[in-house]
């Protein structure tokens, strides 16, 4: 191969959110995270992506769009509501206007959100429909983006594996998800977390999956010293790839303390006028119920190690002067990277760079920017080095080492004990009870039609729910407890009441009905995923 470059660039976005959908509230608190990542995270990212197509940019990024976050943006209901929330916003946007005319270190702040809003109901309305998925498949099929698909809800699959029919749901689940929305199968997946144990590969094989990610230490701890490091991926024995996350990259936009995001002169994620305003003038925009919560209109900067109180006011073009010098930064280390790299191989390095998705917009104000001056940047100032999907780089260098990473995640100290520890070690004993319930009802009905199929097809969905790993990470960082406890229980006990209508062959379908109107997740989930293989 001729002119190849010093090193490949390989951006990948997990865009995940849990599943949350509550018909039976008129104003639900959890929802909210859903519509912020709508307005902060994918709306702006696919505003960056159109633009760049539009402005004949060339860029790749590998997007993992999680089957529960496609199914929230899918939903008709939840973009009614996003609709409605949005609404909000822009209402409250131009009333700040208003309200911080004499004030001019807010005032160019308060107009900015009001542009940004509007952008996001064109966006959302006028220009796609409220189908923000197919929106992002355009993006797919013009050649830039990669989307590949995830565990059907995120389950944390090396803590699933003593039933390797659920983690082979899991993974079925999810690709078969992935081809009817996108209409192509996915070549990789993004284990949730990162988790992988050895084995997980041959059942990913299974379901035509080609490759996946683990976190750096998964693949230089593998059986076989990686000749590479992390910057070839290795093949396991079963010819599934696995890449591995480059750590140098990460730190940089990771890290709040050392990384970009900590600049000063960032927007301050912990201050909101929800909390800072007067409470019949900020109620509108709060919960129903009057508990204070974040509107997304926030006008301080980090500013520094002080007080929220003495944050300084936030300034849009200071900022936006920081993403894009730390852009052209983030460029010139992986030039340098690839260029010290290439001289000890004999292909250029591939420099993978996962982060949540919600990172860019949500947490980093900035981030979509940062994308957009990075992809800009690459293109037109520098020929080092060049951005590439995992696939491409497979059908570029199809020959890689051979070798099985080790058990690994990307969590608190690389392995589980994010998902496993004091406060959330009591949901496995039911996990592991429910995931062999479904499968002895899947063995005991092969065939099933009406009120039995129904049932069956709704107990997969609760088991599902209830290994989302998005639970047991709420436990343990001691956010929500209390919803992430009750989603468990529920869940788990919604298949148990299924379960023995089942096994006694009388089925409540006004029971079944209502869970069916809740959880409505997979219309066309196959409950025979949990059988036995013959």
């Amino acid at each position: 191969m001729v002119n190849q470059p010093n090193g490949y660039l390989c951006l990948v976005l997990h865009a995940h959110l849990p599943y949350v959908r509550h018909p039976e509230y008129n104003d639900c608190l959890e929802e909210n995270w859903f519509f912020e990542g709508m307005t902060e995270t994918y709306l702006p990212l696919l505003d960056v992506f159109k633009g760049l197509m539009r402005d004949g940019v060339d860029f790749r990024v590998t997007l993992s769009m999680t089957p529960p976050l496609v199914s929230m943006m899918n939903d008709p209901l939840l973009r009614e509501r996003y609709l409605r929330h949005l609404n909000g916003l822009i209402e409250l946007a131009h009333k700040e206007i208003e309200r911080t005319r004499w004030m001019p270190e807010f005032h160019e702040t308060a107009k900015m959100y009001v542009r940004r809003f509007e952008r996001c109901r064109r966006l959302f309305v006028e220009e796609h429909g409220q189908d923000i998925v197919g929106a992002f498949r355009q993006v797919m099929e013009a050649g830039k983006l990669e989307i590949i698909t995830c565990g059907a809800t995120h389950g944390f699959l090396p803590l699933l594996q003593l039933q390797p029919q659920a983690v082979r749901a899991q993974v079925a689940t999810a690709v078969r998800f992935h081809q009817e929305v996108f209409g192509r199968p996915t070549n990789g997946v993004w284990n949730s977390e990162c988790g992988y144990y050895s084995g997980l590969d041959a059942i990913l094989a299974e379901s035509g999956i080609r490759f996946f990610f683990v976190d750096a230490h998964g693949i230089l701890f593998a059986d076989k010293r990686p000749r590479y490091g992390v910057y070839a991926p290795l093949f396991c024995p079963t010819g599934v790839a696995a890449f591995g996350r480059d750590l140098e990259s990460s730190k940089s936009v990771w890290s709040a303390e050392e990384g970009y995001p900590g600049d000063y002169r960032y927007r301050e994620f912990y201050r909101d006028i929800g909390y800072d305003l007067e409470f019949e003038y900020i109620r509108p925009y709060i919960h129903e119920s009057g508990l204070r919560i974040a509107t997304g209109i926030k006008y301080h900067k980090i500013t520094g190690d002080v007080d929220l109180s003495q944050k300084a006011p936030y300034s849009e073009d200071d900022a936006m002067e920081a993403a894009a010098t730390h852009a052209g930064n983030f460029m010139f280390n992986r030039q340098k990277q690839g260029e010290w790299l290439r001289k000890f191989m004999d292909r250029p390095p591939i420099i993978v760079c996962p982060y949540d998705a919600e990172l860019f917009g949500h947490w980093w104000f900035e981030g979509p920017q940062f994308i957009n001056y990075l992809f800009r940047k690459i293109h037109y100032d520098q020929k080092d080095i060049v951005c590439i999907t995992p696939s491409e780089y497979l059908q570029r260098h199809p020959t890689n080492q051979v070798a099985t990473p080790t058990m690994s995640s990307w969590g608190y100290k690389g392995y589980g004990e994010v998902w496993l520890e004091g406060n959330n070690d009591w949901i496995y004993r039911h996990l592991h009870k429910g995931a062999e319930r479904m499968i002895e009802m899947a063995n005991r009905s092969p065939k099933a039609d009406g009120a039995l199929l129904r049932a069956l097809k709704q107990a997969a969905r609760e088991l599902l729910l209830a290994q989302s790993s998005d639970w047991a990470f709420i436990m343990k960082t001691n956010t929500m407890v209390e919803y992430a406890k009750r989603r468990t229980r529920d869940h788990l006990l919604n298949l148990a009441n299924l379960y023995y209508m089942v096994m006694n062959s009388h089925i409540d379908e006004k029971f079944l009905g209502d869970l069916e109107w809740r959880d409505n997740i997979f219309p066309n989930i196959d409950y025979h995923a949990w059988a036995d293989r013959p």
